[in-house]
């Protein structure tokens, strides 16, 4: 499902827009949403689809995971789903959540609920709900607190959720500082939906996120590490980091980038590095058809790929500014921070290492690299490669119409070349003509370092002369052997 809407919320929706869209989508759904709903009707038991499936059936957004709530507790809800679902789970029972699968669709059926959250803890305390309208208004923005009931089809929106849609704006059930208080996350979620949705943030609900935003510490690091990945995989990554640094949320989950804020770029004096951040991130963004599409590595690294600045800023005394290392001290804070939120060690690995390679091209000038340089920056990138060519390209942000033109020229020429060498030499796989076999066949030796040693010799050699015969590679190795043996 993309998170792009159909029609951009923030540049208005009439009522009769959402409503239209609204039938055409549950017309869809119906064959699927209206035999279960008789099933819990016949049973005595309230059933309406809620929430997220209900707003984006009014964005013209159509997908096959549905949310419902329901006056049927979770026992009478298996019940109910046995003979009509193809499968059922119920590891969201403590919550009072049932999830099935009837073809394509995926459900989940909740109990009406009224958690409350104590003030220093991270997990609700779960309490069922009587009335549909007490469920809804317990969501988290008027928007998801708008439901369809089952089967007749009567909409139900006590909180105005329709209008908000309409006019694109994030408002709470209630006060937003309740709700923020009932569930921390939920400041997360309204950055979140900035970015996915395009949507603006109710002035009330803004000053809430701002007084509150410490509170967000209670949240666990993978319930906030999964809403910032929404948020940087939306549509306007933009609108939603911008309010989590505007709020103070940012100091708490992501304090990197609003560090940026206070920096100067090197090369855009007059432009902190916080904007250029935000700009690299559109950039790559537009860049990622290279990629076969979205790409969450990618845009994390464009993310944290200036992070070390702010360690790094020295004035040396001649009215400039420098950030020496700061690919390096950059690539060790983005470690830190991705670890601290749980990210994966892949996802971790991958971003960091395009935040170090990040300014490698910049040493490239107008092609004066050698074969051998070429070499060592594909090796270097590894499977990075694609998308550090991305990064590398979207870090250009100089309105300089000539130095723009020319770094890009200058890339276009370093692609050529990576990719006329790869042609020529299987980049992608670069090794020594000899492997560790041969190596202590030539140099009549066991394992041990020496055969690591003169295995990355002969992988230096390689980069540095290009493909070679076994036979010039041993050439080369005794000659290396004789020399060591020497000068030990």
């Amino acid at each position: 499902m993309s998170d792009a809407p159909a029609t951009p919320p923030g540049a208005g929706r009439s009522i009769r827009d959402v409503q239209e869209s609204a039938a055409r989508e549950l017309a869809r759904m119906s064959p699927v949403v209206d035999e279960l709903g008789r099933r819990f009707t016949e049973a005595g038991e309230g059933l309406a689809l809620v929430g997220g499936p209900v707003r984006d059936a009014m964005l013209g957004r159509s997908h096959h995971d549905l949310d419902f709530a329901t006056s049927a507790r979770p026992e009478t809800t298996e019940r109910l789903l046995a003979g009509w679902a193809d499968a059922t789970w119920d590891m969201g029972r403590a919550f009072g959540t049932i999830g099935a699968r009837k073809g394509d669709w995926q459900v989940e059926i909740t109990t009406y609920r009224s958690d409350t959250y104590a003030a220093d803890s991270r997990k609700p305390e779960v309490a069922y709900g009587d009335t549909l309208e007490g469920d809804l208004g317990r969501r988290d923005f008027t928007v998801n607190a708008m439901a369809v009931t089952l089967p007749d089809h009567r909409f139900e929106d006590p909180f105005g959720g329709v209008v908000d849609l309409a006019h694109g704006e994030l408002r709470t059930p209630g006060r937003p500082e309740d709700s923020f208080s009932d569930d921390p996350l939920r400041m997360m979620r309204a950055a979140r939906f900035a970015s996915q949705l395009g949507f603006r943030v109710d002035p009330a609900v803004r000053r809430a996120m701002t007084d509150m935003a410490e509170r967000i510490r209670i949240v666990s690091a993978e319930r906030v590490r999964d809403e910032l990945v929404k948020l940087v995989m939306g549509a306007h990554p933009r609108e939603g980091l911008t309010l989590l640094v505007e709020t103070g949320l940012a100091e708490h989950v992501l304090p990197e980038l609003p560090a940026l804020a206070l920096e100067r770029d090197e090369h855009h004096r007059h432009k902190d590095v916080y904007e250029h951040t935000l700009t690299v991130l559109e950039q790559s963004i537009d860049l990622e058809h290279r990629l076969g599409g979205p790409d969450l590595v990618s845009r994390l690294a464009a993310l944290m790929h200036d992070v070390g600045k702010p360690r790094t800023r020295r004035f040396p005394g001649d009215g400039t500014v420098t950030f020496h290392h700061h690919d390096v001290v950059g690539a060790k804070l983005t470690r830190t921070r991705m670890r601290a939120l749980r990210f994966s060690n892949d996802v971790t690995d991958a971003v960091a290492s395009l935040v170090e390679l990040h300014l490698r091209f910049h040493g490239y000038g107008s092609g004066e690299w050698t074969d051998s340089a070429v070499r060592r920056y594909v090796r270097d990138a590894g499977d990075q490669l694609a998308r550090l060519h991305v990064l590398t390209r979207a870090d250009c942000t100089t309105r300089n119409r000539r130095k723009a033109d020319r770094l890009r020229r200058a890339y276009d020429d370093l692609e050529a070349r990576i990719d006329t060498l790869a042609e020529e030499e299987e980049l992608a796989a670069i090794r020594p003509a000899l492997d560790g076999n041969q190596i202590m066949a030539v140099l009549g030796i066991g394992p041990g370092r020496d055969v690591g040693d003169a295995y990355r010799f002969l992988l230096e050699a390689r980069m540095d002369r290009g493909p070679m015969a076994p036979e010039e590679a041993e050439t080369l190795l005794r000659e290396w052997w004789s020399t060591r043996g020497r000068s030990g």
